[in-house]
């Protein structure tokens, strides 16, 4: 069966992919590994024999497709936080790699470490393999010929050894520290629904208007009132049925129907009157409700207010779903491909709303390989690019600084003239859980027979000396960013998840997309930020 993997690297990935799956969802202590354990079945299988290997193309295209399609979901938030927060979270970034160099200074002088293999170990327990280049590149670009081999060799000695502990150790800190201090992750999501659209939990009621204070009053007034949280369906008003607009003004006796979080619902039906016995939006007779797909690529991208539905089709969009979550709708929200929106119109306008929206699902199946194509090439070629800095330090992006940053641009702008750069979200799932099954089962599979040779020839306390490093300060920055910066722990795990196996066991333990936010919103600073680091630890001891 060796041979078969050795001829076969494509046989070996799906392998250890299928089985990294179901190890992943073995229960462990009511957690799960998840998609994460690949990455461990492929050390298992790469230490079996040192002819296993994985081609460079599978990890290189596995990371890039994967950190692309996260910016580009995660391009709007990304903007809106920083703009707020980014100060913190530089500051954040920073005293985090300040402790995680000042423990391995401490384990160099302890345990007699040269320059190279420390700073590898800074590397592997950050696994960051752009820094592990960046810090090759210094050992070729700095020191003497006959050292050259020896220092590159002890660097990567130093890399292998930790990178498992620098995912499992962060894992570890993030499962326990969970149960420490008690987190609820679902009202933690309850709370930052303002900032970050996770789920509504939306419901609808019909309200009477009874309360003579808000005669007169444009829903305009408690739409901003009520901080843009509440949407309003179809009124009736002297027996007729109509769909009322931000200037319809609100009169005694009218009935309404109110979509938004049961607390806001709640809060707005007292201060227009009381519930209503009949739930209007039963009634069918001249409006009807239906879902339909985004899937015109010539609306995804635009404002609900663009389409002036309500000028052309006498028709309003209460609510959209995109993937699990339902949103509120509103002017200002942006449709993207994939989203399906409930509209409440006639019957005989449903025909033209399907042709303008697209509703084909099949149409949903297909990505656009020309503005994905481009996007992916645009995020490698940022990549390569080599910035140098006083000192003789440099770095580049990699092939996951590149893409991700050009990800996080395409997805904020979501199109240029015809170009819809966003994809359907199925489309996205798909694409980036395949990169991160490439991306796992790479790594591990080249890291494997390394890892086992060193410990066998009793690098033991290397592995050690890594654990230290990744675990210290996984666990002392997730405590004071919760209790002292006051950072959410959702979001705060996916900060520490600077690898992808980290940041899927924290989406696993969240139950949210919080994770995912925190990991996007570092990460670019993040990478430049460690190969510096581990450039300025090789240079200040070596």
């Amino acid at each position: 069966m060796i041979e078969a993997f050795k001829t076969s690297p494509v046989l070996l990935l799906f392998v250890v992919s299928a089985i990294g799956y179901w190890v992943g969802n073995i229960p462990i202590r009511g957690a799960r590994l998840g998609v994460a354990a690949v990455l461990f079945v492929g050390l298992a299988f790469g230490a079996l024999d040192p002819g296993l290997a994985m081609p460079d193309i599978v990890i290189v295209l596995g990371l890039s497709m994967f950190v692309y399609t996260i910016g580009l979901s995660s391009g709007p938030s990304f903007f809106a936080t920083f703009r707020a927060q980014g100060m913190r979270n530089f500051l954040f970034i920073v005293a985090m790699l300040v402790l995680s160099s000042a423990i391995t200074v401490g384990i160099h002088f302890l345990f007699g470490l040269d320059a190279a293999t420390s700073a590898g170990l800074l590397a592997g327990s950050s696994t960051n393999t752009a820094s592990l280049a960046a810090l090759i590149d210094l050992i070729q670009l700095s020191q003497p010929l006959e050292l050259q081999e020896k220092l590159t060799n002890a660097a990567v000695v130093g890399y292998s050894l930790s990178y498992p502990m620098g995912v499992l150790g962060v894992m570890l800190a993030i499962g326990l520290l969970r149960r420490w201090l008690k987190i609820d992750y679902q009202t933690e999501a309850e709370q930052l629904n303002n900032i970050y659209p996770l789920n509504d939990h939306l419901v609808r009621q019909t309200v009477a208007v009874t309360h003579a204070e808000v005669v007169g009053l444009p829903l305009r007034t408690i739409f901003q009132q009520f901080h843009q949280r509440i949407v309003f369906g179809r009124m009736r008003r002297d027996g007729q049925d109509e769909l009322p607009n931000m200037d319809t003004q609100l009169q005694l006796g009218d009935r309404i129907v109110l979509v938004g979080s049961a607390q806001v619902v709640a809060e707005v039906a007292q201060l227009l009157g009381e519930s209503y016995g009949e739930e209007l939006s039963y009634d069918r007779t001249i409006f009807d409700i239906r879902r339909m797909f985004v899937s015109n690529p010539k609306i995804a991208g635009e404002k609900i207010a663009s389409l002036n539905l309500a000028e052309q089709f006498s028709t309003i969009i209460t609510r959209i779903q995109r993937g699990d979550v339902d949103l509120l709708a509103n002017g200002e929200t942006v449709l993207e491909l994939g989203d399906r929106v409930l509209v409440i119109a006639r019957r005989t306008d449903f025909g033209k709303l399907a042709r303008l929206f697209g509703n084909s699902y099949e149409a949903l199946n297909h990505i656009n390989l020309l503005s994905f194509g481009s996007g992916m090439a645009l995020g490698l070629l940022l990549g390569m690019v080599t910035f140098t800095l006083p000192g003789g330090l440099s770095f580049s992006l990699g092939f996951a600084g590149g893409p991700l940053i050009v990800a996080l641009l395409l997805g904020a702008l979501r199109r240029t003239g015809p170009i819809v750069w966003t994809l359907p979200y199925g489309a996205n799932l798909v694409l980036r859980q395949l990169g991160l099954i490439m991306l796992l089962a790479g790594i591990g599979i080249r890291s494997g027979h390394t890892f086992l040779n060193t410990m066998l020839a009793g690098g033991g306390w290397l592995f050690l000396a890594g654990a230290i490093i990744a675990t210290t300060t996984a666990f002392v920055t997730l405590w004071l960013g919760y209790r002292w910066l006051r950072i959410p722990y959702g979001l705060l795990s996916g900060m520490v998840a600077t690898q992808p196996a980290i940041l899927e066991y924290a989406l696993g333990q969240a139950d949210n997309k919080l994770p995912t936010i925190g990991y996007t919103l570092i990460l670019p600073i993040m990478l430049i930020m460690k190969i510096l680091f581990v450039q300025i630890l090789f240079a200040l001891l070596v």
